[in-house]
């Protein structure tokens, strides 16, 4: 669907406001309570209620891992999913006072799994007759209040996104994320819900939807032109004022945005991605803060306002519905209004809860739907691969993804004016569980050694570049002195570097010494079996992820783009697999990298 300026702003929701629903909650008994005022023999007037909130829920309904086609399961036995979450929600709910109580999300909420994928490109909501998005039913039958925006949600383009905000029965807000042209909010900043007590005036609550800066540059395809996404600071210190200019007694802010100040995209943007502790400090009136992006698990967590030296809670729940965040606020009443007189955090554990048969049921024949898409044979493989060890070893399963990438670029630039450039390219490990196996391979099987919805894109390096790239990736190994004990455990993911963000380079050949310091540890860079001139020229099959700034790898952002397309990689390699008919392992795996000390490989 084209997208003008009118269909744009028209089709939002609230283009440049917020949404006020008034009424819907109410006080029952147990939240309300009277005690002596201060030396005046007047009782005060006090309410609680409690705010609920999920994070980082990417496509997930049912406890199922459809990469793997089973119940979901980790070392530590978490669950996943809405169905859990429901349960969880029902409890506090029956607990505190269905009125007493509210539900919010902070984003990443339609990217993430195969039963998201199938209803975004297989059978789309977009479509005319579509339909509904399975996240939006379960979000609306478990009765949300508001969610913010996540990176993600633009993955599959803005009318995707914009026909998930119209099935939604809550707002998506985004205070943060404007149009480009009018730079006015392309979504409803926020939500005020009305909370009735027992004592006179309802308690109004403010929702603040703040998403992340980043979306500019890994969603660039989708929103360059069209949208723009100031800092989560300044849009804060913009509203929350205002918030409270039009009555809000609590400030809640739902912020997909870490809360530790870093960036994965260097300078490229001048905004900090985990911003969340930032506003908390730098923002007046806020009074708590759940926090997405990261996901991290942390119950509560207290920042200071520098400027009113009132402590602020944050509090972020592990994602996939593996947990759910409670607020409780304590208000009193005085002055002539509602006054949060104490407010803390924690975190409840879905393990611990059945699924919502009611969620389960509504929504079975999409599951069943996409269990069977996924389990859909499209080829053999003559050997098993896994990627096991592929943090630290160069394995098969690796170079598939890597083979694939290299054809796929070298036959689109066929012909062209840097046909004769050789190609290489990037891959990390996604998951160290993704397998193909030996004898049938399904769809399921290939989507699992790429989660992510990233799609390819040719850029033009030098040798150089390409060195200080390597170097960059290999600071993900911990220093390990020469003759010193490997244990693979404790080998990795040095300075928090998670694995997606560890890529190998195929197409040449070199070792890693991680007995040397961090920048100096690529050695015997070759190409063709000669050391790679600097300022040799190559082009670089790379994700749009990594292309756009993802991990903050130097030169590739910044460098001519050659060719992109915006197929997902993973729906390449299975499209590779189906042409092929069959994979053999011994026609493309081979051991261009290793790690080694003082010359020695490790392994």
């Amino acid at each position: 669907m084209p997208l003008n300026r009118r269909t744009f702003l028209g089709s939002s929701a609230v283009a440049g406001a917020g949404v006020a629903l008034a009424g819907g909650v109410g006080a029952g008994p147990a939240a309300a309570s009277e005690s002596k005022g201060h030396g005046h023999g007047r009782p005060s007037k006090r309410y609680s209620f409690t705010v609920m909130g999920t994070t980082d829920l990417h496509g997930n309904v049912f406890n199922w891992d459809y990469f793997t086609d089973k119940e979901f399961d980790d070392s530590a036995h978490n669950d996943v999913g809405l169905a859990k979450i429901s349960t969880l929600v029902d409890q506090i709910r029956e607990d505190r006072g269905r009125r007493n109580t509210l539900l919010i999300d902070a984003g990443d909420t339609i990217q993430g799994t195969q039963l998201s994928y199938y209803y975004a490109k297989i059978d789309p909501i977009t479509a005319k007759r579509g339909p509904v998005h399975p996240m939006a039913q379960a979000m609306n039958k478990i009765g949300y209040d508001a969610a913010a925006l996540g990176n993600h949600e633009f993955n599959y383009g803005i009318p995707v996104l914009r026909k998930f905000e119209e099935q939604c029965d809550f707002p998506l807000l985004g205070a943060n994320a404007l149009d480009a042209k009018t730079l006015r909010p392309a979504f409803a900043p926020y939500v005020i819900k009305r909370v009735r007590t027992p004592h006179g005036r309802d308690v109004r609550v403010a929702v603040l939807g703040l998403t992340n800066p980043g979306i500019a540059i890994w969603d660039k395809a989708n929103v360059g032109g069209r949208m723009v996404f100031p800092g989560l600071e300044e849009q804060a210190a913009k509203w929350v004022p205002k918030l409270r200019s039009m009555g809000a007694d609590v400030v809640v802010v739902s912020a997909h945005s870490g809360s530790s100040g870093t960036s994965s995209y260097g300078d490229q943007l001048p905004y900090v991605e985990n911003a969340a502790g930032l506003v908390a400090e730098q923002v007046p009136g806020i009074d708590a803060i759940l926090v997405g992006h990261a996901h991290s698990e942390i119950p509560e967590y207290f920042v200071t306002n520098k400027e009113t030296g009132k402590r602020v809670v944050l509090s972020e729940p592990l994602k996939w519905g593996q947990r759910l965040t409670l607020f409780d606020f304590d208000l009193v009443w005085e002055k002539g209004r509602w006054a949060v007189e104490k407010v803390g955090a924690s975190v409840l554990n879905s393990n611990t809860v059945e699924e919502d048969p009611r969620i389960t049921s509504m929504l079975g024949d999409e599951h069943t739907k996409v269990v069977a898409y996924v389990n859909q044979v499209i080829g053999t493989s003559v050997a098993a691969m896994s990627t096991a060890d592929a943090p630290w070893k160069d394995e098969p399963v690796i170079d598939l993804i890597n083979l694939v990438q290299t054809e796929t670029v070298e036959e689109a630039l066929a012909g062209g004016e840097y046909a004769a450039l050789p190609v290489l390219s990037q891959a990390a490990c996604f998951s160290r569980s993704a397998a193909i196996p030996a004898g049938e391979v399904t769809i399921k099987d290939a989507a699992g050694l790429y989660p992510f919805e990233n799609t390819l894109e040719a850029r033009l390096l030098t040798g150089a570049q390409l060195k200080d790239y390597l170097e960059y990736s290999a600071r993900y190994y911990v220093r390990t002195a020469a003759g010193a004990p490997v244990d693979t455990s404790n080998l990795t993911n040095a300075e928090n570097i998670p694995d997606y963000n560890y890529d190998v380079v195929s197409g040449v050949t070199y070792d890693i010494d991680i007995a040397k310091p961090v920048g100096s540890r690529i050695v015997g860079l070759s190409f063709d079996g000669a050391p790679v001139d600097p300022a040799a020229r190559f082009v670089f099959a790379v994700n749009n992820y990594r292309a756009s700034g993802g991990g903050n790898f130097p030169h590739v952002p910044g460098a001519k783009q050659l060719w992109a397309n915006s197929d997902e990689i993973r729906n390449t390699i299975i499209g590779w697999v189906q042409a092929k008919g069959s994979v053999d392992p011994a026609e493309f795996a081979s051991v261009d990298w290793r790690l080694t000390r003082e010359g020695v490989p490790v392994f």
